[in-house]
Order: C-alpha cells, then structure tokens, then sequence
C-alpha cells in the first residue's frame, strides 16, 4: 500500500481534530483577554460545531464539481485564514466568527480527504489505509488538552491558532503536489433545497444539543434549535425520497453493510465522543490535577492507538468484520465503565494502564467501521458516503457530550450538593451502556460481511476456506 496518500491526509486532520481541543484549556485566558467570560466564549467552540454541520452535507457536491485534491487544499487554506483571524480577534464576536470561518475549512477537510483516500485506494488496502487516517482523529483529541496547557502557559493562547499556520502550509504544498487527483463521478445539480433543509437539521441538532450541554446561553434556545433541527431533518427526508437527485441520498441506506457500520458507529460515537469531554473535567475537578497534568494522562490511550494501527489489518483478516466489531465494541464499553470506578486513591500507573486499553480497543472499532463503511459502496456514491459519514460524527459526538453533561447536571440537582465524582461515575456508566447497544447491529451483520476489505476467510463445511474476491 502506497502511505503518501494517507500521510498527506493526515497531516492536515490531524491539525484540525487538534484545534477542536485545543482551545478548551484555553478558554479562561483567551475570555479575559478579549474581556469576555469563558462561559460566554464556549459559544466559539459551538459556532465551529455549527459551521461543520452546515457545510459537511455539502462537500461531497464541492469535491466532484471542483476536484477532491484542490478542494482539499483549498479547506486546508480557509481553515489558516480561521486560525490568523483567531489568533488577532479583540472581542467576543470576531472571535465567533473566526471559529465559524474555521470551521467552514473543517467540514470540507476531513470529508472531502476521506473521500481522496476511498478513491486512491483499492478496496483490499483500505483497511491499513484508514488506520493511517483514523489516527489523527484519536491522537488530536488527546494532544489536544496537554499542547493547549503547554503553550497557554508558557507562551500566550495566541499560540494555539498560529502553529496551525506551518502545519497548513506543508498540508497544502503536499496534497497540491503529491495526492492524485482522481476521477470525478459526472457532476449533479446542486440540490439547494435540500442543502438548506440538511444544513438546517444537522446545525439545529448540533447547535441545541451544544448549548444544553455548555449553557452559554439559556436551555430554551437549545431546546428549540434541537426541535427545528428534527423537524427540518423530517422535512429533508421527506424532499429527498421524491427528488431526483438529492444532495444527500436516503438510497444509500438500503446498503446493509453501509446501514449497519453507520447505526454502529453512531450508537457507539454517543459514548465515547462524550469521553475526552468528561474524563479531563473529572481528573481536574475531582483528582485536584491541572489541566497540563490531565491533559497528559489522557494522552496515554493515543499510545494505544498508535500501536493498534500495526496490528488491525491481521485482526480483520482473521476475524472478519463482524466478531471483530462486537468484541470491540464491548471491549470499548468496558473500559470506558471502569473510568466510573476511579478515584483519587486510585493509583495512577493504572489509569494510565486502562487508558491505553481503551485506546487500542477504540482505534480497532473506529478503523474497522470507517472501512466497512464503504465496503460496498460504489465509485459514484463514495462522495455522498463521506458526507453522511462525517454528518453523522459530528451530531453522534454532540448528542454524547449532551448527554454527559446532562446526567452531570441531573445527579448533582438530585443530590442537592456540588459536582463530585459519584456523578462522574454515574455519567461514565451511562455513555458505556450506549457505547455497548453498538453491538447489537453488528449481530445481523452477514460473517462475510466486507471480505473483499478485511481478507478474511470463512470456512466451509469440509474445512476449506473460501477465497476473499479480489479487487
């Protein structure tokens, strides 16, 4: 398998998976500086969410119409100039607004790069290919609290946004120099209606889910943001099915494998997308740590990533899809419940030692479902498969981070007392049982499911093997 594709990719996803962290540990600095409060600036962090989930229906329309490769390095470049006008916002609404310009070269990055690497990639590399990718998305999370200490501390929050700018620069020179670009399907007509009724569902949902769980503004917004966002995802549902070409096709749901990696994949994102919310906040306000200091226990599960990267193809190859899903969906779930048995006795090599289990179990799901996922889907659809993907990340990790800090604030009203471990405890508890109803569809899952992905072999009757097909 050719690396440089996947390399490339993820150079510029990594930056972008680490800048939505980032800034969390920055956000008391960057408030009083720009004369704000941080629970005022937390609407920055959901402007981003806001933008992502406007513009992601739309990308895989972008990367056909314009090309998957300079689209790419196009996103890299909006995502900088977001990152510049960050770094020099003196109020409360440049701020916002950089964080929603930075979040437009979000939504068409990570798409619009999977999309490149699905097209430049046979079907029996993909695997080893999306474990390349997969691992910015479980590194930069992690690095994300330790690196936002770190430069906050001892240089300025300025910082956070301007090492973007190295990073883009070398993204753009390698994907306009060295990514193929690619033949494009026939392009379709933009379906504006349904760009507005998706866009609408899918910023609604993200946007009244974001300000429930991180009250920046008062709950009602939310509430009504969540319930237009419903509505308008009915009302697109409802275009698409008599359009002749919508923007985003519910078609594509009667794929089996691609219906059931998404459905798993959701179910399990709602529980451990709620994770790197609530694992830092109770290290910090439980466990007395600093955010530098929890920011670098967390990042031990990236070492479980990394290490899983060499080993998932085999996996795969031996177990197939389906038992290598529910075994680690399970396993997951299990190491995200036994967070909710931690307390400041507990000794800290094991914590260390549970994460990073969790992180090998978690980049063995992620990767197998972000492979499966296009298993069986066609060249032309591979663009609209990357836009319901992403889609579907974003609202999956808002509905979990929701959650989390609903049970957060339900147990601490309940007890009538302040935040404490026994509501973290119960919040972890409740993410690992959703995170564990992800195995349940990979039940119906066919055991050949995706062989021509995984390689994997069943055996017949007589004790011989079956050939994977070969493409």
């Amino acid at each position: 398998m050719n690396r440089t594709v996947p390399l490339i990719l993820a150079i510029a996803l990594f930056m972008e998976h680490m800048d939505s962290t980032v800034i969390s540990t920055a956000l008391p600095a960057i408030a009083e500086d720009i004369g704000t409060t941080p629970i005022a600036l937390k609407l920055a962090l959901t402007a981003y969410l806001v933008s992502l989930a406007i513009f992601i229906p739309v990308s895989g329309w972008v990367a056909d119409r314009f090309g998957a490769r300079r689209v790419f390095a196009a996103a890299i470049g909006v995502f900088m100039v977001g990152s510049i006008a960050c770094a020099v916002s003196g109020s409360l609404a440049e701020f916002v607004g950089s964080r929603f310009l930075q979040g437009m070269g979000g939504a068409m990055m990570t798409p619009v790069g999977r999309l490149v690497l699905v097209r430049a990639t046979k079907k029996s590399d993909l695997v080893n290919a999306m474990a390349w990718l997969t691992i910015p998305a479980l590194i930069g999370p992690m690095a994300g609290p330790p690196v936002g200490g770190f430069l906050t501390t001892y240089l300025s929050w300025h910082w956070i946004f301007l090492v973007n700018i190295p990073i883009g620069f070398a993204g753009i020179l390698f994907a306009l120099t060295l990514l193929p670009e690619g033949e494009a399907p026939p392009v379709r007509r933009v379906d504006w209606r349904g760009f507005i009724l998706a866009g609408t569902a899918a910023s609604g949902i993200v946007f009244g889910l974001s300000v429930i769980s991180l009250p920046a503004l008062p709950p009602i917004w939310g509430i009504l943001a969540t319930l237009a966002g419903a509505l308008s995802f009915a009302a697109y549902v409802y275009h698409a099915r008599r359009a002749a070409d919508p923007l985003l096709n519910p078609k594509l749901f009667a794929n089996r494998t691609f219906r059931t990696a998404i459905i798993g994949a959701t179910l399990f994102r709602i529980g451990a997308g709620a994770v790197p919310f609530l694992l830092p906040l109770m290290l910090q306000l439980g466990f007395g740590m600093t955010p530098f200091q929890s920011g670098m226990v967390t990042f031990v599960s990236a070492g479980g990533a990394i290490v899983m990267k060499f080993t998932v193809k085999r996996i795969l190859h031996g177990g197939g899809f389906r038992a290598v899903l529910i075994g680690a969906a399970a396993g997951a779930a299990i190491s995200i419940a036994v967070n909710g048995f931690f307390t400041a006795a507990t000794p800290l090599a094991l914590i260390m030692v549970v994460l990073f289990v969790s992180g090998l179990v978690r980049s063995l799901f992620f990767t197998s479902t972000n492979a499966l996922t296009y298993a069986d889907v066609s060249e032309a659809e591979a663009a609209q498969a990357t836009a319901v993907t992403s889609a579907m990340q974003q609202v999956s990790i808002a509905v979990g981070v929701a959650l989390a800090g609903g049970v957060l604030d339900l147990v601490t009203t309940l007890s009538g007392g302040a935040l404490d471990l026994t509501a973290f405890h119960i919040a972890f508890f409740t993410v690992a049982a959703i995170s564990a109803l992800a195995i349940i569809p990979f039940l119906s899952l066919p055991p050949d499911a995706g062989q021509t992905v995984s390689g994997h072999a069943l055996r017949r009757a007589g004790g011989r093997a079956t050939s994977p097909v070969r493409q």
